[in-house]
């Protein structure tokens, strides 16, 4: 879900989906509460206007979803590098369509769940790996801004709901270690 909903802005059968996501009181079913409330206060098109002004560098509030900027200050950076590595011998590459680098946010969630989920093979314990080495030292950063910016309703919950997540998944990785 989150890699989709930093890949692009949702349409309106995503929007409602969201709208029914299930609620519990856990952290993730509160974050999940906030995305939903956002996405029923939400339109197509103005959730739309906020993916471009938040991620397109539209009106000076752009945030930079890349390993590589959090990391080394850059695009295209060394941890940009790192990234191809790890992912060469998985067998793991950018379609042709894809415009954005490998560390994008988006891009890497999408590898997570890829690992987690079995669609990609690889090793017992490479998604650890791959958390420990590519995610956990930014991603829960570009959340947090995500969750700050005041420009936005419906992507700061998709930066609560990011948050989380991480913080759940940081949590299991330190019980499991």
């Amino acid at each position: 879900m989150l890699a989709t909903l930093l890949s692009h802005s949702p349409d309106a059968q995503l929007l409602s989906g969201l709208a029914g996501l299930h609620i519990d009181n856990s952290p993730i079913g509160l974050a999940h509460a906030a995305l939903a409330e956002a996405a029923r206060q939400a339109t197509e098109e103005s959730v739309a206007h906020e993916y471009v002004a938040l991620f397109g560098g539209l009106e000076g509030c752009a945030l930079l979803p890349y390993a590589s900027h959090y990391l080394a200050d850059t695009l295209y950076g060394r941890p940009l590098a790192r990234i191809r590595e790890m992912l060469q011998p998985l067998g793991v590459e950018k379609a042709p369509e894809r415009i954005e680098p490998e560390d994008h946010a988006s891009f890497l969630c999408e590898v997570m769940a890829g690992l987690v989920g079995g669609d990609i093979f690889a090793p017992d314990g490479a998604d650890r790996i791959f958390f420990e080495e590519h995610l956990a030292s930014w991603i829960r950063r570009f959340f947090v801004d995500l969750e700050g910016t005041k420009s936005a309703s419906f992507y700061r919950s998709v930066g609560i709901l990011g948050r989380t997540f991480i913080d759940v998944e940081t949590h299991a990785f330190t019980l499991s270690g």
